[in-house]
């Protein structure tokens, strides 16, 4: 191949590449409105359908949950079909949840409110795997600037889903539904637009095209991607870069996920109104997207490593900060949830690039399927003892707990620093 033909081939690459995150980046714009718009409630939902504080968190538990297991029906589909098709289920899962979640505080069921949420989780679920979507075709040198965009393209959709809090309760009058479930109808609206993006737009399938690029540059290769998160897990296990980059992922989505779930009842205990939880959440959700693609150039020139020691940092004046913020609305809690969000953010990118960088293409999406499952999974328990710990205890317990998780993800990096790895560089 001529100098010439060989810059053309690179171009047309790089222009599918170009095409393949705007396409992610849309979907994450629509799906992080759908998913935030129930985040500012969902705990508020739960506890008003339950009676109690001590059940609050189990619905967002239960999002947390679905999203984990959702992730292992998209991992095996997504190797044998595609992108595409995985990301879709995701949402179309999601869309059927949101109905439920609507359908549960019209008719007062609780366990109608656990299993919708579950299914809600399918809209996590998809947005956690479209950044591995965004990895497939990316060149080694921008897998975390990559990653990042798509990442931060759910900044849009996130920041704007928490403040249709308020202007939902009009929407929910003029619909005579229960007041909390207004914000699950912009839900479906995101949900149904996402849907259709990705089906549009997501060609050629990211997947699907680095398969065949890998069998047009080793006729011999087969062109075989491994979707089962059994297997997924075993490869982590055995190569200490991915399971760093694992351990990473679930630890910071453990601290964030157990503090934020629990915030919006922290407010509503001291009287804040809706409008200001949303506004919080908001600022949280700011936190989590808006610089990640600081974080992903940081990743690229710096390492994996080195970002998510700094996202141990990040997260553990988080919650040194929530453990002193008061019922109610304050400057200090303000802060601690946009650190909790920012911290987050080093730990997902950082996560998620070492994860894919250690792994041969054939065996990521199993293994990222794996990795999704265990960080909802670990998630889901931090969910699910944060509304113990609050009703037991209090907050600021919980945030000290939450401080704990948060160090051991930087002594985990230092401690796998000697593990004969290539350099990150």
């Amino acid at each position: 191949m001529t100098a010439s033909g060989g810059t053309e081939v690179s171009g047309q690459r790089d222009l599918v590449q170009r095409r393949t995150v705007a396409t992610l980046s849309m979907s994450q714009v629509l799906g992080g409105i759908s998913l935030a718009s129930g985040v500012a409630v969902g705990a508020l939902l739960a506890e008003e359908i339950s009676g109690s504080p001590t059940y609050a968190g189990l619905g967002s538990t239960f999002q947390v949950l679905g999203s984990a297991l959702i992730a292992v029906p998209m991992a095996r589909l997504s190797a044998a079909r595609g992108r595409r098709h995985g990301l879709v289920l995701g949402y179309g899962l999601a869309f059927v949840g949101a109905l439920g979640l609507i359908t549960s505080g019209v008719v007062g069921s609780f366990a109608l409110l656990l299993v919708a949420s579950l299914l809600f989780g399918g809209s996590t679920a998809s947005n956690n795997q479209a950044r591995y979507a965004a990895a497939d075709l990316a060149a080694p040198a921008h897998r975390g600037r990559d990653i990042s965009l798509v990442v931060w393209a759910t900044t849009i959709g996130s920041v704007v889903g928490p403040n249709l809090v308020g202007p939902s309760e009009p929407v929910s009058r003029l619909l005579g539904l229960p007041r909390l479930t207004g914000p699950f109808v912009f839900s479906l609206v995101g949900l149904l637009l996402a849907i259709t993006v990705l089906l549009v737009r997501l060609r050629p399938d990211p997947l699907v095209e680095a398969r065949r690029r890998a069998v047009a540059a080793d006729p011999g290769a087969s062109g075989r991607t491994h979707g089962r998160v059994g297997r997924g897990l075993r490869v982590v296990a055995g190569h200490p870069r991915a399971l760093l980059g694992l351990m990473t992922l679930a630890l910071g989505h453990m601290v964030m996920v157990s503090v934020m779930v629990m915030t919006p009842l922290h407010m509503r205990h001291g009287q804040a109104d809706l409008t200001v939880i949303g506004f919080v959440i908001s600022v949280h959700i700011l936190g989590m997207f808006a610089f990640s693609p600081l974080t992903g150039l940081a990743v690229d020139r710096l390492g994996g490593r080195a970002v998510a020691i700094v996202g141990s940092a990040v997260l553990a004046a988080a919650t040194l900060l929530a453990s002193s913020a008061p019922e109610g609305h304050s400057t200090g809690l303000l802060v601690a949830l946009f650190l909790l969000g920012l911290g987050w953010s080093c730990t997902l990118v950082s996560g998620s690039t070492m994860l894919t960088a250690a792994l041969p293409a054939a065996e990521r999406p199993g293994a990222q399927g794996a990795s999704d499952l265990v960080m909802g999974l670990t998630a889901g328990l931090g969910g699910a003892l944060a509304g113990v710990v609050v009703d037991v205890a209090s907050f600021q317990a919980l945030a000290f707990a939450a401080l704990v998780v948060a160090l051991a993800i930087g002594v985990l990096a230092v401690v796998l620093r000697g593990t004969g790895e290539v350099s990150e560089r």
